[in-house]
């Protein structure tokens, strides 16, 4: 009696010819039957390609996608990058990613809502440069552009949105979901100190500590020792660092690891404190409460935290000023950057050894 062959593909037992004989592919023998399928492939002058992802080849295709369903990029101002003798040739701090929403699509530019801070806008300048990227799922895709200027885009409710004209890119590179990568630049992800909030009233204090000390370092003056902002903490538990991985309108998406996770699951307001030294002397101290959680692949767990002014509503506006203050003086410095770039090998050379004289 002849033996039935199973109609479904991954019952029928597959085999591939050596010499004589038929090798049965199986879990022990696999990379031999795959070099066997390679030489085969050569010997028949076939050269072997590795397959690609065609979410990748149709990138284009998945960015309207985001637009059609409302969807959001990320984007971030690039690091400022200059000759590794000039005196500016990196920002220090880490990199703020915005996500903001995608407004409209042409072939050579892409539209998007302005970034924004507590409700307050951030003016981005014309010509600089900035890197996105497109996350879907498990998916990311990242890209340069540069921004074009402002337009107002219509049909988003009873008044324009104010949305800011970014350079379309011709290519995205893959990269590791939430991991920013560009070439051979990487975004550097600020580190954010969190403890959890035990008396949310004991905030207002090391909150005020916090608008004294910046309204002192904008107008030149001595800032309070940090030793007073240690004295002054809030009522709080166990310090634990997690890492900044977007910026919205009211809030920040964090990630943590997963030994630090049950934080999360035990409390709901915690004390945010975010250093962006040197450019920021003072950090963005501030209350923040948990909105959701969820955990990838990798066991790490991502948070989003809504900032809370519930007892300092005063303190909402020094925390947005010193965000803006932060992505222009990212701005500034790329500026710099570029405008020593574009000089000649020996001005550089001769405002170098004007410094170090």
């Amino acid at each position: 009696m002849k033996k039935r062959i199973s109609s479904r593909p991954h019952l029928r037992r597959r085999y591939v010819r050596r010499g004589s004989r038929a090798l049965r592919v199986s879990s022990r023998n696999f990379f031999t039957v795959a070099r066997l399928r390679v030489d085969r492939m050569v010997r028949r002058g076939v050269s072997p390609v590795p397959a690609s992802r065609s979410r990748t080849l149709e990138w284009r295709r998945s960015l309207e996608q985001v637009l059609e369903r409302d969807g959001a990029i990320e984007i971030a101002v690039a690091s400022a990058t200059a000759h590794s003798d000039e005196p500016v040739a990196h920002a220090a701090g880490g990199d703020i990613v915005w996500r903001v929403r995608l407004l409209g699509l042409s072939e050579t530019e892409m539209l998007v809502e302005q970034p924004a801070a507590l409700g307050r806008p951030i003016e981005i300048g014309k010509g600089i440069q900035l890197v996105g990227a497109i996350a879907i799922g498990q998916n990311r895709w990242v890209f340069r552009t540069e921004a074009l200027g402002y337009t107002d885009a219509t049909g988003f409710g009873p008044r324009a949105l104010r949305g800011i004209r970014i350079r379309k890119p011709e290519h995205v590179d893959r990269s590791s979901r939430r991991a920013l990568r560009v070439d051979t630049t990487m975004l550097r992800l600020p580190e954010v100190e969190m403890w959890p909030l035990l008396d949310p009233r004991s905030v207002v204090v090391a909150e005020r500590w916090n608008e004294v000390a910046f309204d002192a370092a904008m107008s030149g003056s001595p800032c309070p020792p940090v030793s007073d902002a240690e004295s002054l903490m809030p009522t709080v538990g166990p310090k634990f660092v997690a890492s900044l991985m977007n910026l919205g309108g009211g809030g920040v998406g964090l990630r943590v690891g997963h030994e630090d996770a049950m934080n999360f699951s035990r409390h709901r307001l915690f004390w945010i404190r975010l250093a962006l030294e040197p450019e920021l002397s003072v950090p963005i101290c501030s209350t923040g409460k948990l909105v959701h959680t969820h955990i990838d692949s990798l066991q790490c767990t991502y948070a989003g935290v809504a900032f809370d002014f519930t007892f300092n509503p005063g303190h909402e506006r020094f925390v947005a000023d010193q965000i803006r203050r932060y992505i222009m003086l990212q701005q500034d410095l790329q500026r710099q950057a570029r405008e020593q770039l574009a000089r000649s090998p020996e001005d550089r050379a001769g405002q170098s050894s004007r410094a170090a004289a």
